[in-house]
């Protein structure tokens, strides 16, 4: 009998020893269930071959096909990576409903002796899961917005808080993105259902009685979505803003965007865009600066002059609650520790 999961946090927190999907190399790529690990019991190609032989052929040859092919590359599991458990071992098993391909499975692994279960509905119930606690429930955290310029190290501070025993979540880092025009990370961005699946996980370890401190973001990162209970959520909460010079800000940038600044090319392809938007001259007084390697005058520019108008301007849409304002005049490793102690102390001040 299959286990049906009632909530995110009982799948999340199941209690079994491995949790084990079987779906293809390609369906666990995109997404999966926290924690799993994947063996396949039909590779990308035997899924394929068997799916258009259902269609095509013979639901019942595809069946006979796909079982024998479920059986082999289990048994080749068995002797394989789970050839070190013991009798007393716990696996979880699922697939992409709940059906064939992790009930075969979990059966083979019961009759050798373990105590396997497979998930009712599989990751498709997983997924519906997700949708609910994302997408349908308000969240039931206490979340703090850390708001200012582009340039304010506010990614920075969020570990700095964590060490400081503040409860945060980096938006930028599960999205893997820098949440701006020149935000692109090495590796590109995970898929959505990837980033959920990550956040979800994040957002189950969090206590629900404290505060959690989130940077201020626009309802997008890169091409990921916030899904509306995080956004309604952090549209509610109240600010803690911090501010620097635009010299200390550019300083911190030309260090945060190193990778794309060393690269010309890229760079002002990310730039051309602008015209439109600044005009012509900047644009091309930006092209001048990367011409002659002036990094730092480059980041200067480019904080005072296209991304505070733009944090202006979204300022006066959202109009938020600032709770603090709390300034720095450098964003240097001492001067951010420094700064984290006083957000860290802003944060209990804050009644929520």
């Amino acid at each position: 009998m299959a286990l049906s999961f009632e909530t995110l946090g009982d799948l999340l927190n199941h209690g079994f020893d491995t949790l084990i999907d079987v779906r293809s190399p390609a369906e666990f790529a995109e997404d999966h269930v926290p924690g799993a690990i994947n063996l396949p019991v039909l590779d990308n190609e035997e899924r394929a071959r068997v799916g258009t032989m259902y269609k095509q052929v013979s639901p019942f040859r595809a069946r006979k096909i796909g079982a024998a092919l479920v059986f082999r590359n289990s048994a080749a599991h068995i002797e394989g990576p789970l050839a070190h458990h013991e009798g007393s071992w716990r696996p979880l098993v699922y697939c992409w409903r709940g059906g064939q391909r992790s009930g075969s499975f979990a059966w083979m692994l019961g009759e050798i002796g373990w105590r396997a279960e497979s998930i009712q509905g599989g990751y498709k119930r997983y997924r519906t899961l997700v949708n609910t606690a994302l997408y349908q429930e308000p969240l039931p955290f206490k979340l703090i917005q850390l708001g200012g310029y582009t340039g304010t190290a506010k990614t920075a501070l969020l570990p700095l808080l964590q060490d400081q025993g503040v409860q945060v979540l980096d938006l930028e880092g599960l999205a893997r993105h820098r949440g701006s025009l020149l935000g692109d990370m090495p590796g590109g961005q995970p898929s959505q259902k990837a980033f959920e699946t990550e956040l979800a996980q994040q957002l189950n370890a969090l206590d629900p009685t404290r505060p959690v401190v989130v940077e201020a973001e626009s309802s997008k990162i890169g091409d990921i979505n916030l899904p509306p209970s995080l956004w309604e959520a952090m549209k509610a909460a109240p600010w803690i803003e911090v501010a620097a010079p635009v010299a200390a800000r550019a300083r911190y940038l030309a260090q945060a965007y190193a990778d794309i600044l060393a690269d010309e090319q890229r760079l002002r392809a990310k730039l051309e865009p602008l015209r439109y938007h600044r005009g012509h001259a900047l644009v091309d007084h930006w092209g001048g600066l990367i011409a002659a390697g002036d990094k730092l005058a480059l980041c200067a520019s480019l904080a005072s002059d296209h991304y505070d108008p733009a944090y202006e301007r979204s300022m006066r849409a959202v109009a938020p609650t600032v709770s603090e304002r709390l300034e720095t005049q450098d964003l240097g490793a001492e001067a951010l520790s420094e700064l984290a102690g006083k957000i860290a102390k802003a944060v209990q001040r804050i009644d929520i």
